[in-house]
């Protein structure tokens, strides 16, 4: 992991990453990842993964606390209003434009079609990061079970997603102390 980079830095990447992004955090996650870990090495992919981990069970949206988590783990304080910045100023900016003429083309078929177009992008640019993480947790065919069943509670039972995580964190401490063969 680089400690030793700059604020500037760390804007620029945050603020391409808000540029570059339609469809909120999820779609957010494989650019943050392709530029912290893949590109800048700023850390590992385990604990890009587990930043994820810690900014769901946070309230607020994910992008704002997924920026402000890795910005004050690479810079501190300042690292994490400089990401945040970064990554929200785009969409901040656009939403203000869309807010303030909106009005004038909401009934315009070609803006209708555009956003008819975008969401299913979306839900590809949701999934990929999905089966990329699912790789990096180490998800096999002895432990799919888990996040299957935690989509399952959570979508169609209603579950709130921290007492899944909640539940897993115990059922993995369980396991690495009590159940799993020691080496």
């Amino acid at each position: 992991m680089n400690n030793s980079v700059s604020y500037l830095t760390l804007f620029k990447t945050f603020l391409k990453i808000g540029i570059v992004t339609f469809g909120g955090g999820y779609a957010m996650i494989p650019i943050i990842e392709s530029e912290v870990v893949d590109k800048h090495h700023w850390m590992t992919k385990e604990e890009f993964l587990d930043a994820i981990a810690t900014t769901q069970v946070c309230p607020g949206a994910l992008a704002i606390n997924m920026s402000s988590m890795l910005g004050y783990k690479l810079a501190k304080t300042p690292g994490a209003i400089v990401c945040t910045l970064g990554a929200s100023l785009p969409s901040f900016l656009i939403i203000l434009a869309i807010a303030m003429f909106f009005h004038q083309f909401e009934d315009n078929k070609v803006v209708a079609a555009m956003f008819a177009g975008i969401r299913p992008a979306v839900v590809a640019l949701i999934a990929v990061p999905t089966f990329s993480l699912a790789k990096s947790a180490g998800i096999s065919l002895v432990n799919c079970w888990i996040p299957i069943l935690s989509a399952l509670l959570i979508w169609l039972l209603g579950v709130n997603p921290i007492w899944v995580i909640i539940a897993a964190a115990i059922g993995g401490y369980i396991y690495g102390q009590f159940i799993q063969p020691t080496e």
